[in-house]
């Protein structure tokens, strides 16, 4: 007399497998996501606490007007809005971490200069992009050159830092009124400004592949 042994319900044990599968990607899922909840908490509070926001770029324009510098914001953005590529993103990021109070423009390596400054230059033009159809269509504009260049000041503990792409008439950087004397300021700090342009007037004269020159009709 023979004895056979049961055969294993097959269904049985595909659906097994399913359901572990199943409850394995949910936990990884799961474990992912409160990760990343921490991580970017983490991250959050030691930016918060350092001050220091290295993925955020601010352009501003430095307008010399009634004696007094003035400071004004034209946009501001995450790092992958403006550098649209993962490389210039990091290339961004590791600059900015070199500079110093004594150079605070991004020490950026030649052969990258103008590709970075070009994806800044086009996040800018996009914000005037009505004036330049206005003198298309052949109406009265005003037209101001600048000159455009990527800094990351260091300006003390009780400061922002970001990554900060600057606006200067161009013609105020070729002949600098403010290089051994101080304007008007708004605020205090601002000092720390006319140092940052006084470094960039120096650099312009030696190495002018830092910056773009971006024509604004208004």
């Amino acid at each position: 007399m023979l004895l056979f042994a049961d055969e294993p319900d097959v269904a049985t044990e595909m659906w097994k497998k399913l359901v572990i599968t199943g409850v394995v990607g949910v936990v990884s899922t799961l474990a992912s996501f409160l990760l990343g909840r921490w991580w970017g908490s983490y991250k959050a509070g030691r930016e918060w606490h350092r001050k220091e926001f290295l993925g955020r770029v601010i352009v501003s324009l430095n307008i010399f007007a009634d004696g007094f510098l003035k400071i004004r914001t034209v946009m501001e953005r995450s790092l992958e809005e403006v550098f649209l590529n993962r490389v210039a993103v990091q290339k961004i990021t590791a600059a900015s971490r070199q500079t110093t109070t004594e150079n605070p423009i991004l020490p950026i390596p030649k052969e990258d200069r103008w590709f970075l400054l070009n994806f800044v230059m086009n996040a800018v033009a996009e914000q005037f992009a009505s004036g330049h159809v206005k003198r298309d269509a052949g109406e009265k504009v005003a037209i101001v050159r600048y000159a455009l260049f990527l800094t990351c000041e260091q300006v003390g503990d009780e400061r922002i830092r970001k990554v900060r792409a600057m606006l200067l008439r161009k013609d105020l950087l070729e002949t600098f009124p403010y290089a051994d004397s101080m304007p008007s300021l708004e605020n205090p700090w601002h000092a720390d400004r006319i140092k940052t342009l006084r470094r960039a007037v120096e650099l312009y004269q030696t190495e002018p592949d830092n910056f773009l020159t971006l024509e604004i009709c208004v």
